[in-house]
C-alpha cells in the first residue's frame, strides 16, 4: 500500500516505515503531522478524488535540518563582476507512521 501525499507544493509517494525529506514544517522533533493525501494505491485499486477526502497519513517528526551548502555563483564576462553565495535549503525529516482511509 502506498499514497501519494503533498506538501510545499510537492508530490511524495509514501509508504509505511519510509523516512522522507519535506520542505520545513513548523513541529518540534517527535511531534505528529499529517499530510493531505492526493491518492491511495492499495490491494483493492487505486482512490483518487472523493474517495480519498477523508484518508489521512500520519507521520512523526525525526529532525530539523538543513541540506548541503551549494554554491551559487553568477558572473558577467569581460566585466570583472563576480558574485559568490552559498545556500542551505532547510528540510524537516519525517517518517511515516500510517496510512488511514
Amino acid at each position: 500500500m502506498y499514497a501519494i501525499i503533498e506538501n510545499g507544493g510537492k508530490q511524495y509517494k509514501v509508504s509505511e516505515g519510509d523516512v522522507l525529506k519535506v520542505e520545513k514544517l513548523a513541529a518540534e522533533v517527535g511531534a505528529e503531522v499529517s499530510f493531505g493525501v492526493v491518492m491511495i494505491s492499495d490491494d483493492t485499486g487505486v482512490k483518487v478524488g472523493k474517495d480519498v477526502e477523508n484518508a489521512k497519513v500520519t507521520a512523526t517528526v525525526q529532525a530539523q535540518d538543513k541540506y548541503k551548502k551549494i554554491i551559487v555563483f553568477k558572473y558577467k564576462a569581460k566585466k570583472n563582476e563576480r558574485k559568490k553565495q552559498g545556500h542551505r535549503q532547510p528540510f524537516t525529516a519525517v517518517k511515516i507512521e500510517k496510512i488511514s482511509l
